[in-house]
């Protein structure tokens, strides 16, 4: 009876607590458990402006301006190389005069140094020599003349005679030419050589100083470089994507920035067939009359100008408003609200009007004053 007791008090316990896990588990909330649903926080629209009265901001309607298309790239003045004559010395010895220093301008036939050289010495010492025996041998052809039209020698000796003398003056002749080569007159011996100038320009390099030695003309670089600078070239670096708009032959409007007044003309003479790798641009050789301002080095600006026309928006300069390196206009959204629209700006149309490459289209309405509404956007 006592054992049965206590088989029925276990039985009553395991039964407790299974009717309480049954019912813990029948409370369970999930949603009480998961996590919270996400909220999403609509952000405001920064190109977005509302004002209370917009009629503070009055509108301009876009007008057309039909123009051929532009495309300005910098370029940088550089020396025509078909006017960049090397002055060199076909005697070596040494400098004893120096009469022309680096961006000196000369003339031509201007004295610019003088060279003493052993060379013309010997040039010289061979010039006299050959003519001694030039004067020799024609006064023996003269003798042989003479005996032999009164029987005294053969024919054959008068042929010696002959030939010698013209030996003699093929040597006279070689011996001027030589002297001429190394830039020395026949007619004023002299143990120096003068060096001139062989065209008028500005010395852009110079390699020799007072007392210095002038090797071989295979051993010694240009003692001068004298360049024409009446004409020069404007070399631009043209990226592959605007070549369409560079022909041959065509002419490019060219702004110095040191005289920003003068616009001067340049023609087309090269557009370069291999494209740099690292930037991918094309040179572009402008080949332009040099007025007298333009000095080698010079950073210009270089206008193409295309040949079809095509229709931009024209604004009010006011309208554009520069900010982070961008152009933006405002343009109306709904009856209090306006826009901030990227705009690619053009050139500046007098009087105080901007062309509108793209963003907007001609007959589209802007504020007048985008830098009004920007400052009371931001208060």
């Amino acid at each position: 009876m006592k054992q049965a007791v206590v088989v029925g008090a276990g039985l009553s316990l395991a039964l407790g607590f299974l009717l309480a896990g049954c019912g813990a588990k029948g409370q369970t909330n999930p949603a009480a458990e998961s996590p919270p649903a996400a909220e999403v926080e609509q952000e405001q629209d920064a190109s977005m402006v509302k004002v209370d009265h917009p009629e503070q901001f009055p509108l301009a309607t876009a007008s057309a301006h039909v123009a051929a298309p532009e495309l300005n790239v910098t370029g940088v003045v550089s020396a025509d190389v078909s006017r960049n004559v090397p002055v060199i010395s076909l005697a070596s010895g040494r400098v004893v005069d120096i009469r022309a220093r680096l961006g000196d301008t000369v003339a031509k036939g201007q004295l610019l140094m003088r060279v003493e050289s052993a060379d013309v010495s010997g040039a010289f010492s061979d010039y006299r020599k050959a003519l001694a025996d030039e004067t020799l041998a024609r006064a023996q052809l003269d003798r042989s003349k003479l005996l032999y039209d009164k029987g005294a020698i053969a024919a054959k000796d008068l042929e010696v005679a002959q030939d010698t003398q013209d030996k003699a003056k093929v040597d006279v002749e070689t011996a001027v030419d030589h002297l001429k080569v190394l830039g020395v007159d026949v007619d004023h011996p002299a143990a120096a050589v003068d060096i001139f100038a062989p065209i008028s320009g500005v010395i852009v390099e110079q390699n020799v100083t007072a007392a210095a030695g002038v090797k071989t003309l295979d051993n010694s670089p240009n003692l001068f470089t004298i360049a024409d600078l009446s004409h020069v070239w404007i070399m631009c670096d043209v990226y592959e994507n605007d070549l369409a708009n560079v022909r041959l032959g065509e002419y490019a409007d060219i702004h110095l920035n040191a005289y920003p007044g003068r616009v001067l003309q340049g023609r087309i003479g090269n557009i370069g067939p291999i494209l740099d790798p690292n930037i991918r641009t094309a040179k572009v050789r402008l080949e332009v009359e040099n007025p007298g301002l333009m000095r080698l080095g010079m950073f210009v600006t270089a206008t193409f100008h295309g040949q079809q026309k095509e229709m931009h928006a024209l604004v009010p300069a006011s309208a554009v408003l520069h900010l982070h390196d961008r152009d933006w206009v405002y343009v109306p959204a709904s009856v209090n609200t306006f826009r901030r629209v990227e705009v690619t700006g053009g050139k500046m149309i007098p009087p105080n009007m901007q062309e509108i490459v793209s963003g907007i289209a001609p007959g589209d309405r802007v504020v007048s004053n985008a830098l009004v509404l920007e400052n009371t956007a931001e208060q």
